[in-house]
C-alpha cells in the first residue's frame, strides 16, 4: 500500500489550502485515514482523523483542539482518498503534514501506513 499526498504550499495568514492523500495497492478495507503534522523541534501531532464506521456505527471524525472550526477532513471512499481543507490558516499551522492510514489487506490483519510529508508554510 502506498499513500500519495499533495497540496501543500505557502500561504498568507488567513488563507486556505487543501491537502489530498490517495491510498493505492492491496486494500480490503480502509479503517481510518488522517493527517498528522510536525513542526520544527516539536513532536508529531494528530491534526484530524476520519474513521470508517461499522455495521453499527457511522463514520466519525476527530480534530485537534487547535484546528477545530478551521479544518475539515473528508473522505472519498470510492477513491480511497482523504482531504484536509484548511481555512483561516495561522503561522502556527506551519509544519510538515503527513497522511496516515490504517488499512486491512486481509480479514485478519491491518497495518499503519504513512505518506510522504508535504510542507505547509503560513506567513504572517
Amino acid at each position: 500500500v502506498q499513500l500519495q499526498a499533495s497540496g501543500g504550499g505557502l500561504v498568507q495568514a488567513g488563507g486556505s489550502l487543501r491537502l489530498s492523500c490517495a491510498a493505492s495497492g492491496s486494500i480490503l478495507r480502509v479503517n481510518a485515514m488522517g493527517w498528522f503534522r510536525q513542526a520544527p523541534g516539536k513532536q508529531r501531532e494528530l491534526v484530524a482523523l476520519h474513521t470508517t464506521g461499522t455495521m453499527l456505527t457511522d463514520d466519525s471524525t476527530a480534530y485537534a483542539d487547535s484546528v477545530k472550526g478551521r479544518f475539515t477532513i473528508s473522505r472519498d471512499n470510492a477513491k480511497n482518498t482523504v482531504y484536509l481543507q484548511m481555512n483561516s490558516l495561522k503561522p502556527e499551522d506551519t509544519a510538515v503534514y503527513f497522511c496516515h492510514a490504517q488499512i486491512s489487506d486481509s480479514p485478519w490483519d491491518s497495518h499503519d501506513y504513512w505518506g510522504q510529508g508535504t510542507q505547509v508554510t503560513v506567513s504572517s
